[in-house]
């Protein structure tokens, strides 16, 4: 079983630990993440109706959930939805506990780890809606390898998406959106759910703030709102 003490490293690109967590923080996650953590067989398969405790209606999967706030916000407004999300920084993970234990919810699961190892685990058709919000813009040009948005990730989640289902992905960067809308372009799997610029500078309704983006907004920064949708298959 992982604990605070002994998770192991992975390949994702990122901060792993930041300042130390508080007692009370702490034993949340000690108490938690062995209830709420994903863990990969052997065999690098993965079933997500295997991860819940009740029958779900379709599954999310939320790339890099920071401190789980849209998560969060997502699971409490979507009970029947099965939610699962990427972190690899354990503050982050904690933020996340912290956030699931006040609004009593608990549909959903998080993997610490490399997100590629889970998506790669993944069945075929599996998620109905994934989120990438606010991504590390990685903004020197010899980093730009590491950006999460690249054509081989944008394959994987073709591949994982349902017809018709929905990827968004948020950034406050604006090179970094040229280069989101550029690789999401050359995948012929997606359309851009766009008309103008008025559409993806507005945050849907059901497109909860994250703290990034209110970070952002605080230092004069516009936000960039994309959906995209998986092509029918």
């Amino acid at each position: 079983m992982k604990t605070l003490e002994n998770i192991q490293g992975s390949r994702i690109y990122g901060r792993r630990h930041g300042k130390p967590l508080k007692k009370a923080s702490a034993e949340r996650f000690e108490k938690y993440f062995p209830l709420y953590n994903i863990e990969l067989d052997d065999d690098g398969l993965l079933e997500p109706a295997a991860l819940f405790d009740q029958a779900c209606s379709e599954y999310w999967l939320e790339i890099g959930f920071g401190k789980g706030e849209h998560l969060v916000a997502q699971a409490k407004a979507n009970p029947d939805i099965g939610f699962m999300g990427c972190e690899p920084f354990v503050n982050g993970v904690s933020g996340l506990i912290d956030h699931m234990e006040k609004e009593q919810v608990t549909n959903i699961r998080f993997f610490m780890d490399d997100a590629r190892l889970l998506m790669d685990a993944l069945p075929e058709n599996s998620l109905s809606r994934a989120f990438i919000l606010f991504p590390d813009p990685w903004r020197k040009k010899r980093h730009y390898k590491r950006r999460v948005v690249s054509p081989g990730n944008v394959a994987v989640l073709s591949t994982l998406l349902k017809s018709r289902s929905e990827l968004r992905i948020g950034t406050d960067h604006h090179d970094y959106c040229r280069w989101i809308l550029a690789r999401m372009m050359e995948n012929p799997e997606f359309d851009w759910m766009s008309d103008g610029p008025d559409d993806w500078h507005v945050r849907p309704d059901d497109w909860p703030e994250t703290r990034y983006e209110k970070k952002a907004l605080e230092q004069g920064r516009r936000s960039a709102y994309m959906t995209f949708i998986r092509k029918a298959k």
